[in-house]
C-alpha cells in the first residue's frame, strides 16, 4: 500500500508541475541572475507551508477511508469556546464546561465505535477509540449550542454518516436528563445515510430521507436550532433558509456549514435582523484547510 501511495503522490506532483507554464523572458543576464536569486530566497514558503500539507495528505491517503466530511482535532479550540459563549449569550466558563463534557464522554465514544463496527467501518471505529472527541471538529460547537440553549426542535439537513446526528442527539439526551425535552430531525437524500446514529441515540431523533426542501416544507413545529449541511451550492443553501424563515422560534439560532464558502447565511441574518458570527476551523495534522460554523442569532 505504501508503494501505491508513493506512486499516486508522484502523479499528483507531476500533474501540478505540468500546469506550470514557463514564460519566455528577454531579461539581461544580470536581471536574470537577480530573478533566480530572488526565487530561491522566497522558496522558503514551500518547506514552511506547503511541504507539511503534502505530507499530511499522503498520510491521510494511506491511513484513512474518508472521502468527505473529514474528521480531525482542532488547533483553535479556545476560539470555538469564545464563539460559543457569544452566540449563546453564555459565560466562557459555561462554554468551557460543555466542551469538556463531550471530550470526557466515554459512553458516546462507545456508541460510535459499536455503530462503526456494525456498519463494517473498522477504521472509523479505531479512530474514535484512539482520538475520541478530537475527531468531532466543529461539531463540538453544534453540541455546545444545544446543551446551552436547550432547544425543543433541532433540524440538521445533510446527515452523511451521522456523526453530527449522534452528537446532537447526545446533547438532547443530556438535556432530557436535566428536564429539558427536545427532538432531533435530520434529512438526507441518501437512504443509507446515518449509520452512526445508534438505537439508543435514535430515541431522541430520526432521519427523514428525501429532498431536504420537501422535508422542511412539511415541518409544522417551531424550529429552535437549524443546521444547514446538505447540498453546498449557494442557491440550495439560500432556498433552505427561505423555507424555514417563518418556522423559526423567537430564540432561534441558524447555523451554516457552508458559511466559509458563501455569504448566504450572512444575507439571511441581515434580512431577519439577526447577528452573524463565523468560527473558522484550524485542523491539526490534516491536509484539509478546515471549514467552520456560521451563526445567525
Amino acid at each position: 500500500m505504501r508503494t501505491l501511495t508513493n506512486g499516486i503522490m508522484q502523479q499528483n506532483l507531476q500533474q501540478v508541475l505540468g500546469t506550470v507554464v514557463a514564460a519566455s523572458s528577454n531579461l539581461t543576464s544580470e536581471a536574470e541572475h537577480y530573478r533566480i536569486n530572488n526565487l530561491l530566497a522566497r522558496n522558503w514558503g514551500f518547506n514552511f507551508y506547503l511541504a507539511p500539507r503534502l505530507i499530511e495528505y499522503a498520510k491521510w491517503l494511506e491511513s484513512s477511508d474518508e472521502r468527505s466530511n473529514f474528521t480531525y482535532p482542532l488547533k483553535n479550540l479556545h476560539h470555538l469556546k469564545g464563539w460559543l459563549a457569544v452566540v449563546t449569550g453564555s459565560k466562557i466558563s459555561d462554554a468551557d464546561r460543555v466542551v469538556h463534557e463531550i471530550f470526557d464522554d466515554d459512553w458516546l465514544v462507545s456508541e460510535l465505535v459499536q455503530a462503526s463496527l456494525k456498519h463494517g467501518c473498522p477504521l472509523d471505529a479505531n479512530g474514535f477509540r484512539a482520538h475520541r472527541a478530537a475527531l468531532y471538529g466543529r461539531r463540538i460547537g453544534w453540541y455546545g449550542i444545544v446543551r446551552l440553549k436547550k432547544p425543543r426542535l433541532v433540524i440538521e439537513t445533510g446527515v452523511d454518516r451521522g456523526l453530527g446526528s449522534a452528537i446532537l442527539c447526545r446533547a438532547l439526551m443530556r438535556n432530557s436528563d436535566e428536564g429539558f425535552i427536545g427532538e432531533y430531525l435530520g434529512t438526507d437524500i441518501n437512504p443509507r445515510a446515518g449509520h452512526l446514529l445508534s438505537e439508543s441515540l435514535a430515541q431522541f431523533g430520526r432521519i427523514a430521507y428525501g429532498d431536504s426542501i420537501d422535508t422542511l416544507k412539511a415541518v409544522e413545529s417551531t424550529i429552535d436550532i437549524f443546521i444547514n449541511d446538505s447540498d453546498h451550492s449557494a442557491q440550495y443553501e439560500a432556498d433552505e433558509y427561505d423555507v424555514i424563515t417563518d418556522k423559526l422560534s423567537d430564540r432561534s439560532i441558524v447555523l451554516g456549514d457552508n458559511s466559509h464558502a458563501t455569504d448566504k447565511l450572512f444575507q439571511f441574518a441581515v434580512r431577519c435582523g439577526k447577528q452573524f458570527l463565523h468560527f473558522a476551523e484550524q485542523p491539526e495534522g490534516h491536509w484539509y484547510p478546515g471549514a467552520g460554523i456560521g451563526a445567525a442569532f
